[in-house]
């Protein structure tokens, strides 16, 4: 489950895929547009303005804004941008994987080696023999 905003959409199928249409016209059909005031520097042209733009995808319920710009249709533009962006994330499957198993051979490999190396610290350490010899 993704949460956006207050809303909850599963997306663990391919039938939950968000389809869109290919035009920013019929994409902003199907969006609702809410202009507001900007924050930050800029003065009073900030504060007479509403140039900000918040987009709400209904059909998904995916909510973005943009405030980057002072024009208004550019910050618009820039909404539907994200929004794409944002659906093609939601939209993304990863591959499924194919898990492998390590062929027979390269155990076979390690476990020769595992072996060789015993053998190895196996002979450097004194045997009995030579320690009863030493004490006497």
């Amino acid at each position: 489950m993704i949460r956006e905003g207050l809303e909850y959409l599963s997306l663990n199928r391919e039938a939950d895929m968000i389809l869109l249409p290919e035009s920013d016209e019929e994409l902003l059909r199907e969006c609702e547009t809410e202009t507001f005031r900007s924050s930050g520097p800029g003065g009073q042209h900030v504060n007479k303005t509403e140039s900000a733009v918040r987009l709400k995808h209904l059909p998904s319920g995916l909510v973005v804004t943009s405030r980057e710009h002072r024009s208004q249709h550019q910050n618009k533009s820039l909404c539907l941008q994200k929004l794409r962006e944002k659906i093609e994330q939601l939209n993304h499957r990863p591959a499924r994987r194919v898990p492998t198993r390590v062929p027979r051979s390269a155990k076979n490999r390690t476990l020769e080696a595992k072996a060789r190396r015993s053998e190895i610290k196996r002979l450097r350490s004194k045997s009995s023999t030579e320690e009863f010899r030493i004490e006497n």
